[in-house]
């Protein structure tokens, strides 16, 4: 499976008192990642706004992290994303938070695609081009 790679610098402003970073910006790291793998496929989210049915958005319906190792101020990170599943409305992204190669956290996604706020099975062209750039069979 090919897998999107998002590289990012922990900052000050990303850790807690204890100079770890926080956890909750794990899940902020996760959200930019899952944003710039969409737009490596071309598709647009300012685009998908302005759908004339209603905005489109994929939304996070269950998230399982694991926090294995911390990271630290001025580490550079990379958040590497892999959809393992495409089906109907949904999709499902592992997403693996690294440090060179440590494994810092890990997470098991799904999103689900909505258009007006409600769930609609994915358009065709949009479910192909995450099952092509999986390596997934095409549905």
């Amino acid at each position: 499976m090919t897998h999107h790679t998002l590289s990012l610098r922990i900052y000050y402003e990303d850790t807690d008192f204890s100079g770890f970073v926080y956890h909750a910006r794990y899940l902020h790291f996760f959200e930019r990642a899952r944003t710039e793998m969409l737009r490596a496929l071309g598709h647009d989210q300012r685009a998908m706004f302005a759908n004339p049915e209603g905005p489109e958005a994929f939304v996070v319906r269950r998230m399982n992290i694991d926090f294995i190792r911390p990271a630290l101020m001025d580490d550079i990170v990379e958040v590497r994303s892999v959809t393992t599943k495409v089906a109907g409305a949904t999709m499902q992204i592992d997403q693996r938070l690294y440090r060179g190669e440590t494994l810092l956290c890990s997470a098991d996604v799904q999103v689900a695609y909505l258009v007006g706020g409600r769930p609609r099975r994915m358009p065709d062209t949009l479910r192909n081009l995450f099952e092509k750039a999986a390596g997934l069979p095409e549905s």
